[in-house]
């Protein structure tokens, strides 16, 4: 998949996503929507961390993530 990062969302929307953060964090979920300054919908999204002996843990997010674009790193699917 190639093109202007927006024409990559359009083309990822309602599929499964995984967003990482400038923090370090990372979501992972079914791209719900997005705008022109790459805010991201999560819906439904679990948040993936690293785990106390490195092994990835996921931790269940209840509600619909919201991410604002500048704390964006990659998103990948």
């Amino acid at each position: 998949m190639s093109g202007r990062p927006l024409d990559v969302l359009e083309a990822s929307l309602d599929e499964e996503v995984t967003v990482h953060l400038k923090d370090g964090r990372a979501f992972h979920g079914v791209l719900g929507g997005y705008d022109q300054h790459m805010n991201v919908v999560l819906d439904p999204a679990d948040e993936v961390g690293e785990g106390i002996l490195g092994e990835p843990e996921i931790e269940s997010v209840d509600n619909t993530t919201i991410i604002r674009g500048d704390n964006v790193v990659t998103i990948s699917t």
